[in-house]
């Protein structure tokens, strides 16, 4: 049966419908909000994975190309691996939930969350853990405790529910919180320098709205929810197998993790404690399997270290609640690369790499939100030698990209803008040791990398990793700068990152029910002064952005040309932006404003290849002189390069102060001319003369020579009537009303190819008549003039000459 509940979230109605799709599924609902739709499914096994020791939980967000309205790319034309946004949603699903499973429950497990319908105005990663709660409600499957989620923005001051994608531009957070109706369990966050205070109003503001939203969902949950099935039960074996395990192992744990020192003495202490209760409990007439004494001994373990955190104020390596680990960074490590920085924390190090490129090669989302290209990137990766073991290398994990976008979104607020700082940036933080908090020590090195490779960031930022032990009566310790071993046995996992002015991002993950807002405040205070404490080294290793890029980096320069010049840039076919390219070995990326950004290694280079676009984008003016390379011939006259992507025409009369009987006497393809601008008409065709530069050299008048070179083009200045020699057409071209001189010895004959008459001529840019040119092809009037001017009877003929009336001459 199908049904369908509504409920309003952030001022819009958001409904839920069961029973029509994926109907075989042990539970399945169907999410609208606006007209962003996606469906959430939950199925798992009726029998417990065997072999195993943790919840063999997956989630799926599967992004479908058709929910926009696009076509996937790619030869297939089809969707392929997801891709990060999708990752990282399914990251967000997945952290809230897993903690709700029954602790004895092993069976697999499996969330899709799928998008059928994206409106690019909601963001669907909140709505997809909402939909996953609620098909988990309604299932057969043992999980009881629906959890809720949404966004929390910051703009103008005050918080907004569920901000659209146009609101997140403007807003100073956004703030992802997923919780059941008693607690929150989940956080993650990207800010613009947020106060703690902010913060912890939008935390409280997203509990309300959780609230609501879990409640909606029990009701769903009464009125269509399946029976649940029974979780497996921990076997007689197990429960003797943790006897034993507890008997044989006693305090033994307990006295190793007081070794204090490194990771590796006391993970070889444990190792050596782990491997004799195995070999003595797993084998004889009593043996115990060996998951169960192993899994066993990982809980004592965990019990060691918070009883000793609660107990005696003690942590493993011996420091005490507040302290940090020892501190060590410096910068400048790599040659040849744009900028680096090492950043370590105790037994956690990360080299932070820079490199730099232009803006053309940001990344280009292929996603279902409006944002298109990323000109940021962080990259964090994570090899199986950082914690000394042998393992998988090379493949890019969900928890590697998780990392990543927690660093990037910590260090994004201080990147400059594109107009400040034209490059495309690209950070890669590499692992080389771990023992908790690598993500935050990123931030940290990122930073450093960052300053060194002198990118004007708006401030250096830090990352810290706070944890929590809470025991009966309420008693909770909150710890600054945790381990792995305290994060494997803690209660919350809280990352914060951000600058002396403010939080730029944060992340929490939470075990437990019951944490309050007074021990978040308190574990956000502890975070701020420790965050000022790494800020402090930091600063002392490096103290503001150097002010001039590595070696070896490209330096970038953004000019603007007119926008009704990008084309002459760009060429025909993107011939001229190639030329320069090639030529000055630079990159060159034009927007549709006019912003054209050039890039190379060699700044000489650079300007050089800025002087080219902005000679190629100038105005030619009359009057003005260059020297340009001939780059055609003509009967009449030749081309003249000026400038790249602007050619002019000398006619023959205007090639020497004497008479020229035939272009090439004087230019050839290749040569080059001195020349000056003598007209440009309103198409932007420009006549250009020789002569005239010749005379201001004569007589040094540059403003007589180009009078006299602009008097030759009058029309009253072509002299005589149709009597005398014709003086090689004495400038005739510009105009036909006085045809200067007689027939002379030039007589023109059927108009042959070698007396082109010049000025009768089209005045495109190359002054071909196209079609009427070659071989005299007029088209419906060819058979008068044919090329052999064979009548047919096999005789040739001298062409008749043709009359020209006064009407016709005078046009």
């Amino acid at each position: 049966m199908i049904r369908t509940f509504e409920i309003e979230v952030g001022g819009r109605m958001m409904s839920f419908e069961t029973g029509r799709l994926a109907k075989q599924a042990g539970g399945a609902v169907t999410i609208r909000y606006g007209d962003l739709v996606l469906l959430a499914t939950a199925t798992a096994s009726k029998e417990p994975r065997q072999g195993v020791d943790f919840l063999p939980l997956t989630v799926d967000v599967a992004e479908k190309a058709y929910a926009a309205g696009k076509m996937p790319g790619g030869f297939f034309k089809r969707e392929g691996r997801p891709n990060s946004e999708a990752i990282l949603a399914a990251r967000l699903c997945d952290r809230p939930l897993r903690p709700l499973f029954p602790k004895s429950y092993y069976n697999e497990t499996q969330l899709i969350i799928t998008i059928l319908a994206a409106d690019e105005v909601n963001p669907h990663a909140p709505l997809g853990i909402v939909g996953a709660s609620a098909a988990l409600a309604i299932s057969d499957i043992p999980f009881d405790d629906p959890v809720g989620a949404c966004n929390i923005g910051y703009i103008d001051g005050e918080l907004v529910v569920n901000p659209t994608y146009e609101e997140l531009e403007t807003s100073a957070l956004e703030l992802t919180v997923a919780g059941t109706a008693d607690a929150i369990m989940m956080v993650e966050a990207g800010a613009n320098f947020v106060s703690e205070d902010v913060i912890l109003e939008a935390l409280k503001l997203a509990q309300e709205v959780n609230g609501e939203i879990v409640s909606h969902i029990r009701e769903m949950q009464a009125e269509v929810g399946k029976t649940k099935w029974a979780a497996s039960e921990a076997s007689e074996a197990e429960l003797e197998a943790k006897a034993a395990t507890q008997e044989h192992v006693g305090d033994a744990i307990k006295e190793a993790l007081k070794l204090g020192g490194g990771k590796e003495a006391r993970e070889d202490a444990i190792r050596e404690i782990m491997s004799e209760a195995k070999s003595e409990l797993t084998s004889g007439d009593e043996a115990h399997d060996a998951l169960h004494v192993q899994t066993e001994l990982y809980s004592l373990e965990k019990e060691a270290v918070r009883e000793s955190i609660l107990a005696e104020d003690r942590r493993p390596d011996g420091r005490v609640l507040h302290e940090l680990r020892d501190l060590d960074s410096m910068v400048g490590y790599l040659p040849r690369v744009h900028g680096s920085g090492i950043f370590q924390r105790g037994e956690t190090q990360v080299l932070g790499v820079l490199t730099l490129a232009s803006a053309a090669d940001a990344q280009r989302l292929d996603n279902l939100s409006p944002i298109t290209t990323k000109r940021f990137m962080h990259h964090y990766n994570f090899p199986p030698y950082s914690t000394g073991e042998a393992g998988r290398f090379g493949f890019t994990g969900r928890r590697e990209v998780g990392h990543g976008m927690l660093a990037e979104r910590a260090l994004r607020p201080v990147i400059p803008s594109e107009e400040d700082f034209p490059y495309s940036l690209r950070l890669v933080s590499e692992v080389m040791e771990s023992n908790g908090s690598s993500s935050m020590a990123s931030v940290c090195a990122g930073t450093l990398a960052l300053m060194d490779g002198g990118v004007p960031i708006s401030a250096p930022v830090a990352g810290i990793a706070m944890g929590l032990i809470t025991g009966e009566n309420g008693a909770a310790k909150v710890l600054t700068d945790i381990q792995g071993a305290e994060d494997h046995a803690g209660d919350m996992d809280f990352k914060v990152a951000g600058t002396r002015d403010g939080i730029t991002a944060l992340q929490m993950d939470i075990k437990v029910k019951g944490i309050t807002f007074e021990i978040m405040s308190e574990a956000l205070e502890q975070a701020r002064n420790a965050r000022f404490e790494i800020l402090d080294h930091m600063e002392q290793t490096i103290s503001s952005p150097r002010t001039e890029l590595r070696d070896g980096a490209p330096r970038m320069t953004t000019i603007k040309v007119p926008t009704d010049k990008i084309g002459m840039v760009i060429g025909p076919g993107g011939a001229n932006v190639r030329g320069i390219q090639e030529e000055f070995g630079v990159s060159v990326n034009i927007e549709d404003d006019g912003s054209v950004t050039i890039g190379g290694t060699e700044a000489d280079k650079v300007q050089g290849a800025i002087d080219n676009i902005r000679t190629m984008t100038k105005d030619i003016e009359v009057g003005e002189n260059y020297t340009g390379k001939v780059v055609k011939i003509m009967d009449f006259g030749c081309f003249v390069n000026l400038i790249p992507g602007k050619d002019g025409m000398v006619h023959i009369s205007e090639l020497s102060d004497t008479r020229v009987p035939d272009v090439q006497s004087v230019a050839n393809e290749g040569d080059e001319l001195d020349v000056m601008v003598v007209n440009v008409d309103q198409n932007g065709r420009v006549d250009l003369s020789v002569r005239a530069r010749i005379e201001e050299n004569s007589h040094g008048d540059h403003g007589r020579a180009l009078e006299e070179a602009v008097g030759r083009r009058r029309p009253n200045n072509r002299g005589g009537g149709r009597g005398g020699d014709r003086g090689g057409r004495g400038g005739g071209r510009f105009d036909r009303d006085n045809r200067g001189g007689g027939r002379g010895g030039y007589d023109r004959g059927g108009r042959r190819d070698d007396f082109d008459r010049g000025g009768r001529r089209d005045r495109r840019d190359d002054y071909d008549r196209g079609d009427r040119r070659d071989n005299y092809d007029r088209g419906g009037r060819r058979n008068n003039r044919r090329d052999d001017f064979d009548d047919g009877d096999g005789r040739e003929r001298r062409p008749r000459r043709r009359m020209i009336t006064r009407d016709r001459r005078d046009r």
